[in-house]
């Protein structure tokens, strides 16, 4: 074997950790001696298999292979006590060989290197690009290389150059200063932000009756507050909650950039941004690491998942108990906090819960039907939903059965200029809603965005009861037996209708119907 004229070479890669991103040096020693490939630093089984990956890739690329050669060639992915996981080291490991072994030359200071490698050296997608280009920014990185197919997620993010390439072979043409002519990769452009108009197949015109609902939905979406409906099977409460997300403001750009992070790691993305909120409609045979998040690595769940969207469990009750008591932290705090042997995190959890439920397992109780359910299954459906998870719902909703000349109506006439008349009409009051909420909390240190994220320092602070309004809620809480939790709810709830009716203060009226929307009694849910 010839003389290595260079045997240390060291580049940059990345991986997500969590939701958040490490960057990884991928330093590079060769050797002389029999033929070894080793890669160290906590590599899972993807990482130890681009070993393979990467020596067909380079061999395809028109270079020699590393398993051509008599040398010991060790990887080692730093810092070392990280659990390296996933293909996208495929791309930096690859480079580092070549500029170890003086096959190429270039300068991979400030240039970080995302991608898996195909035998044929192409380069595939992968999972979470968005939270690596920001911490590449923030570490004082120029560049980033990644797959083409990831160019414009990557490319949202200003002040880094991004580079999307088809193949390990362009890379190396834009880079290696030994070719007499370089073909440049042409830097991604900032991708152009454009609201992806939704296609709901569901409308709040497609539904109807159920006026007190749909009311309580619109005040839900202006001022992002918990909702639960209750009534018979068929009444239209799935309904209701697919049409509304139709009524619910857009992604402001900084959310969408969280929102599309997250699921850029749950590798769930379908577009480089995600401007509309998320819905997530976990079945309710959802495990209890399915909704919450967790596993051996901690990974986010559903709430996390829906975080600054929806979150609708169908068939309330019928989740395990353990699934529906895992909620109380993320719907009090807004965050999830899993621990685990292998570590902790704490993931954002900010959604709004709407939560469907029939009165009773066969859910004719309360109706003109006969209830068919034994006392015992009727009382362990109860205790299904405990005070702490009543309690942090702000709203309790009866979603009715209506009658049948009702459902018959025909809209046929003037469909064309009825069309989405009534959820248009609603979005535009959760509109003007959220912009008074926005101006209300533009200089929180906590950057509140909606009254159901205030706390009940907020609530001193912002809200101001008249004295006969404050006199009524004292009387209602004391008969009701509300909580403290509850009491301040209702006003955060009082605070919204007065918004959504263009009120400065809270009048009597606001705190009435805030009030009405607490459960009366826990037997009738």
């Amino acid at each position: 074997m010839s003389l290595l004229t260079k045997n240390f070479a060291k580049v940059y890669s990345a991986q997500t950790t969590f939701l958040s991103a490490k960057i990884i040096d991928i330093e590079v020693d060769l050797s002389k001696g029999l033929h070894s490939f080793t890669i160290v630093g906590l590599p899972d089984k993807a990482v130890e298999e681009s070993r393979d990956r990467v020596s067909a890739a380079i061999k395809n690329s028109g270079f020699k292979s590393p398993k051509s050669k008599n040398q010991k060639i060790i990887i080692s992915l730093a810092p070392a006590d990280i659990k390296k996981e996933g293909p996208a080291f495929d791309l930096s490991i690859a480079l580092a060989y070549l500029l170890a072994s003086d096959e190429v030359k270039f300068d991979p200071k400030e240039k970080l290197f995302l991608g898996e490698l195909s035998l044929d050296g192409e380069l595939r997608g992968i999972n979470g690009v968005l939270p690596i280009v920001v911490e590449a920014k923030k570490r004082g990185f120029t560049e980033v290389f990644l797959p083409r197919v990831n160019m414009d997620e990557g490319a949202l993010i200003d002040g880094i150059k991004v580079f999307g390439a088809n193949n390990l072979r362009e890379v190396i043409c834009h880079l290696n200063e030994k070719l007499e002519e370089r073909k440049l990769i042409e830097q991604s452009k900032k991708t152009k932000i454009k609201n992806k108009k939704e296609n709901y197949t569901v409308d709040f015109e497609d539904i109807k009756g159920q006026e007190t609902a749909k009311r309580g939905l619109e005040i839900a979406a202006a001022g992002g507050h918990n909702i639960a409906m209750f009534g018979p099977p068929g009444t239209g409460k799935t309904m209701l909650a697919k049409a509304f997300c139709h009524i619910l403001p857009e992604l402001s750009f900084e959310d969408a950039l969280e929102v599309t992070a997250i699921h850029s790691i749950a590798g769930l993305l379908d577009a480089p941004l995600m401007t509309n909120p998320p819905f997530r409609t976990p079945h309710h045979t959802a495990s209890h690491i399915a909704l919450v998040g967790g596993g051996a690595v901690p990974r986010p769940g559903e709430v996390t998942l829906a975080h600054r969207g929806v979150l609708f469990l169908d068939e309330f009750p019928e989740f395990e108990r353990r699934v529906i008591e895992a909620l109380r932290q993320p719907l009090e705090d807004r965050v999830i906090s899993i621990s685990r042997a292998k570590g902790s995190a704490l993931f954002p959890a900010n959604f709004i819960l709407i939560a469907a439920m029939n009165p009773c397992p066969c859910g004719n109780f309360g109706s003109a039907k006969r209830c068919v359910c034994v006392p015992a299954a009727f009382e362990r459906y109860k205790r299904k939903i405990s005070g702490p998870i009543i309690d942090r719902i702000d709203m309790w909703i009866e979603v009715s059965n209506i009658s049948h000349d009702k459902l018959l109506e025909n809209n046929s006439k003037n469909k064309e200029n009825k069309k989405n008349k009534e959820s248009e009409k609603m979005k535009k009051n959760i509109l003007r809603a959220r912009a008074i909420q926005k101006q209300r909390f533009k200089n929180t240190k906590r950057k509140i965005k909606t009254n159901s994220e205030m706390n009940s320092k907020d609530i001193n602070h912002f809200i101001s009861l008249p004295e006969n309004a404050q006199k009524n809620l004292n009387n209602a809480a004391r008969l009701m037996d509300l909580s403290p939790r509850a009491y301040h709810r209702v006003i955060k709830l009082s605070r919204t209708i007065a918004d959504l009716s263009g009120s400065e203060t809270i009048e009597e009226n606001h705190i009435l119907e805030a009030l009405q929307y607490r459960p009366k009694q826990i037997q009738e849910l």
